[in-house]
């Protein structure tokens, strides 16, 4: 009977090897190999227009770069590291480098009267639809026969449009 050893190290190391070959399938760095953070996103609609937040807490506004379309919005910027050459690290756990992320819109915004707000490491667009988008109300009318159940869409203009 041969005695094989158990070394625990050996299976986490090989575990760890299994890990980064799956992650590197599902999330391929196409060429971006710069790009190490994806920004978390959150987009309201409130009707007239969306509000869109980023949050990028640690980021100075001086190392961030906003686009906008007429349908999609793109951020990036970069995570900067303070230089202290006087202390030695007991942890590092803090990411740095360039981050991007692009969101596409649902409906055109006029990209010309969006404004910004940066506070508390929250990044707040607001994104006003055109006004095609804005009052554009669909009604469902339904008929039915015996066997079927028809959906008939009609485009109606907010009455508030009506008025004015």
């Amino acid at each position: 009977m041969t005695l094989v050893r158990f070394d625990p190290f050996q299976e986490i190391t090989a575990l760890h090897r299994q890990v980064n070959r799956l992650l590197e399938e599902i999330y391929p760095w196409n060429g971006h190999e710069d790009y190490f953070f994806t920004p978390p996103a959150e987009l309201r609609d409130n009707g007239e227009q969306f509000i869109l937040k980023f949050w990028i807490p640690g980021v100075d506004r001086k190392d961030l770069d906003i686009s906008v379309t007429r349908d999609g919005v793109t951020i990036s910027g970069q995570y900067r590291q303070e230089e202290d050459k006087d202390s030695d690290y007991y942890l590092a756990e803090f990411s740095y480098g360039k981050f991007e992320r692009h969101i596409d819109l649902p409906v055109e915004i006029e990209n010309d009267k969006v404004t910004a707000e940066y506070k508390d490491g929250v990044l707040t667009l607001t994104l006003p639809k055109v006004e095609e988008a804005r009052h554009k109300i669909v009604k469902i009318h339904l008929a039915s026969d015996d066997k079927t159940v028809e959906a008939k869409a009609e485009t109606v203009t907010n009455s508030a449009d009506k008025q004015g």
